[in-house]
């Protein structure tokens, strides 16, 4: 399944700090989603053979 990752929640009078930890930690799973992704993509290409 292709998911994305929404951004971080933003309320009123929240600190913009915190907003930006909550908004890298969004990153930062985006970041792993895509690196398994490609992990994987990577062993189906050694295994098989790359697409033409």
């Amino acid at each position: 399944m292709r998911r994305q990752e929404p951004h971080a929640a933003v309320a009123e009078g929240q600190p913009l700090i915190a907003v930006l930890a909550r908004e890298r930690q969004a990153l930062d799973r985006a970041n792993a989603r895509q690196g398994r992704t490609v992990k994987f993509y990577d062993d189906v290409s050694a295994r098989y053979g790359a697409r033409p």
